[in-house]
């Protein structure tokens, strides 16, 4: 089959949210590059992907906390065949007091969620930038702006992701580079249970179906958002947000302390 639209590298690709996303973008026109620990299912959804799109689907194992397994990750994003399309989806989440994590937990996240988010982002512009075009989508969350209890580390983490996202596309879009940070809400994954809080124990209400989520996060992409939170009715409500966070550009820095903090 021709490739129409290059090529698109996928973390967290074995199950959940990436190997959705694997589906939906090999659907689209995309061969595909799937990033995750576990060898057998990444050969298994390669396999099946291949047969039902007729794309190129390359395995690359690669625990992205492991520096030897990230720089691994990092060449591939500057080698042939260009990577076009970059989803910075593998994260780490554990429900817990800030307090009652062990150090271990914290490095974990922030080696997951934060540096190899970052490395990936990183080592994929550059090549993009020469070339004038590409896309990096990152997969963020709402409690980037709703932190909640019990979820302190991950939620700082995924603010991080949320104003890399920003920042990238204020400094490359104007180069020929997208962007999008994705914000999920509660999502039915895998996570949730290996954070410690399976999905059935939220209400279910509240919980979104994993296909449901990317074909609302593609759609938001389609049209044009950097920042794409797929359970959101309202988006007047985060265009208000953004505005009024914008609007604080240029007031924020001063040779003077503000009057209240004045004696």
């Amino acid at each position: 089959m021709t490739n129409s639209l290059g090529t698109a590298l996928v973390t967290g690709a074995s199950e959940g949210i990436g190997a959705v996303y694997a589906d939906r973008l090999a659907r689209r026109g995309y061969n595909l590059v799937l990033v995750a620990r576990s060898a057998e299912k990444l050969a298994a959804l390669a396999a099946s992907l291949g047969d039902a799109t007729g794309r190129t689907v390359e395995v690359l194992q690669a625990d992205l906390t492991n520096p030897a397994d990230l720089g691994r990750v990092e060449a591939r994003l500057g080698a042939e065949p260009a990577i076009d399309l970059l989803v910075n989806n593998a994260g780490f989440s554990t429900v817990s007091a800030f307090a009652d994590l062990t150090s271990t937990q914290v490095s974990a996240i922030l080696d997951l969620n934060v540096t190899a988010l970052a490395r990936l982002a990183w080592a994929a512009t550059g090549p993009m930038a020469n070339r004038g075009k590409g896309t990096v989508i990152n997969i963020g969350s709402v409690v980037s702006v709703a932190p909640l209890p019990n979820a302190a580390l991950y939620g700082a983490t995924k603010a991080f992701v949320l104003t890399l996202t920003q920042a990238l596309e204020a400094e490359l879009g104007s180069k020929g580079l997208r962007f999008q940070a994705v914000l999920p809400g509660a999502t039915r994954t895998n996570l949730w249970a290996k954070s410690g809080l399976p999905v059935e124990h939220l209400p279910q209400e509240i919980v979104m179906e994993t296909d449901a989520m990317v074909d609302a996060a593609l759609a938001g992409f389609d049209q044009g958002e950097v920042v794409t939170i797929p359970a959101l009715v309202d988006v007047d409500g985060w265009n208000q947000f953004e505005t009024a966070r914008l609007a604080l550009n240029g007031k924020l820095s001063s040779a003077q302390p503000a009057s209240r903090y004045l004696a």
